[in-house]
């Protein structure tokens, strides 16, 4: 009896719905372009297109002894303009403020001078900037890489996680809404997916009366294509 009831729930819910016609694109969830925010020549790159790599591992490094040894230069100054500081707070009460002030100006200025000069260090390193596969490379050992002129080395993508950009027409624009199943197959595969509207765009595009919705999915060959329905209220 349960199951008969359950049954005609469901009938009457499908009698009750409508379909709204949508295509769709398959895209990643994360992408980016990457390239250096510095310059230099290019001492190793260790990933290749297809490459699996996890957020912060390094894709490739800029030659960098010179930067290097600004680095070590600026942590050295640090070392003695902290003992001089603490040597002069040791006895603040005793000596002229003004004195005492300037070294505690050139304690403040070695830490700037070491920050500044970790991030130059920093920036020869060139690191994935979330989870993700290598997709795009145009980077070789030797290159030079100019820090006036970026130019995109890299380009990544999430691993498996994908969206479906969808496009449906603009006049169901008050019935489609966040939340409601997404039906689809995608070309070259006769399976059918189901999906829940994600993300509605708050735009109807001029060109093509076409409004634009977002479905979250996984595995997809990114670039594919695909046509499914969303299930709407039937109109009264």
């Amino acid at each position: 009896m349960r199951k008969i009831l359950i049954g005609l729930m469901v009938l009457a819910l499908s009698l009750s719905a409508a379909e709204v016609y949508a295509t769709f694109s398959v895209q990643a969830d994360k992408d980016a372009k990457l390239a250096f925010d510095a310059g230099g020549i290019v001492k190793n790159v260790k990933v290749d297109v297809a490459s699996s790599v996890k957020q912060g591992a390094v894709l490739a490094s800029l030659e960098n002894a010179d930067i290097k040894a600004s680095l070590d230069m600026a942590k050295t100054a640090l070392k003695f303009a902290k003992a001089d500081y603490e040597r002069q707070l040791k006895v603040k009460d005793l000596i002229d403020a003004g004195k005492f002030d300037s070294y505690a100006f050139k304690y403040e200025d070695a830490k700037n001078q070491v920050a500044f000069a970790q991030a130059k260090y920093d920036k020869t390193y060139l690191r994935a900037p979330f989870d993700g596969v290598i997709y795009a490379k145009d980077i070789e050992v030797g290159d030079t890489v100019s820090g006036m002129m970026l130019k995109t080395v890299f380009m990544i993508q999430s691993k498996s996680e994908r969206k479906l950009v969808l496009e449906f027409d603009q006049k169901y624009h008050a019935v489609v809404k966040k939340g409601q199943t997404f039906t689809y197959k995608v070309d070259g595969d006769d399976k059918t997916y189901t999906g829940v509207i994600e993300k509605i765009y708050p735009n109807a595009n001029n060109a093509n009366r076409k409004i634009i919705a977002e479905v979250k999915a996984k595995d997809f060959l990114t670039g594919l294509f695909g046509t499914g329905y969303i299930t709407v209220p039937e109109a009264k």
